[in-house]
């Protein structure tokens, strides 16, 4: 299937064709191994949080946020 054909699909059919690859993956036994970038951007949020230095807000001043 194209990415033509999928835009082309009503979004009820592309949420049900979305949730049945996540379904299809969450039941793969393969390991798929994290980029090293995204091992880096932990490292350096891990580091600043144990630094003191991370401004740290709520889950809802988050979402006030993005009005």
């Amino acid at each position: 299937m194209t990415i033509t054909e999928i835009k082309s699909l009503p979004v009820s059919e592309r949420i049900m064709l979305m949730e049945e690859i996540w379904d299809s993956l969450c039941h793969e036994h393969e390991q798929i191994e994290s980029p090293l970038w995204h091992q880096d951007i932990l490292s350096d949020r891990l580091e600043l949080l144990n630094s003191k230095q991370a401004t740290l807000i709520s889950l809802q001043e988050l979402k006030n946020t993005n009005r």
